[in-house]
């Protein structure tokens, strides 16, 4: 099984929302850059989660938000928070490590924390299947030695050392070039304990 479908999402959450490791504020600000800066009618969330972002969703341009999670619960959470969403939410439950996955085309994919639990490998395959006309990532750097920040919720989040990847800027770049997405966008957010987010956007086809 795995990791993630043991989570519990409260626990992740308020350790992510902590003042010290300030993620969940954070990732809630990108994320409006995310679903609004380009002309998109359709967008999916791979890893979705609780949902973190989507009061962001602008009825008005988007039509349909696809939220992917491997946790079932999760997606549960989701559709119980953003109810004034019915109408456009489709939760999916899928596992993207699966070769056999599929998913929905979508004009936008949005992917916060999430290459880390799979691999740009996967994840870069994932894209070429979907086919958007972007790609929106948000990575995390870590100063130090661990990638999940000391707090009371630390016994719990270990779990996911199985299924993390240590993956840099550089590296997801360079994964996303060979199917053909060009960076077009960047910016970071520090955070308060010496890590930072970096959203990465990718386009289809840009000219250098």
């Amino acid at each position: 099984m795995n990791p993630w479908e043991e989570i519990n999402l409260s626990d992740y959450e308020n350790h992510m929302k902590l003042e010290s490791v300030y993620q969940l504020q954070a990732l809630n600000k990108m994320m409006w850059g995310q679903l609004n800066d380009y002309d998109v009618s359709s967008v999916l969330i791979l890893g979705v989660a609780g949902g973190n972002g989507l009061n962001h969703v602008d009825r008005d341009k988007i039509n349909v938000v696809y939220g992917v999670d491997i946790n079932e619960d999760y997606l549960k959470i989701c559709k119980e928070r953003y109810p004034v969403l019915e109408d456009l939410f489709v939760p999916i439950r899928a596992d993207i490590t699966n070769e056999f996955c599929e998913l929905p085309k979508a004009d936008i994919v949005i992917a916060d924390l999430f290459v880390e639990y799979v691999g740009c490998e996967i994840f870069a395959s994932t894209i070429r299947k979907i086919k958007p006309k972007y790609v929106s990532v948000i990575i995390q750097v870590n100063e130090d030695d661990g990638f999940v920040s000391d707090s009371p919720y630390m016994a719990e989040l270990k779990k996911l050392e199985k299924v993390h990847f240590c993956i840099d800027e550089k590296e997801t770049t360079l994964s996303m070039k060979k199917i053909d997405y060009n960076l077009s966008y960047r910016t970071e957010e520090n955070l308060p304990n010496g890590k930072k987010l970096i959203r990465l956007d990718y386009c289809f086809n840009l000219k250098d």
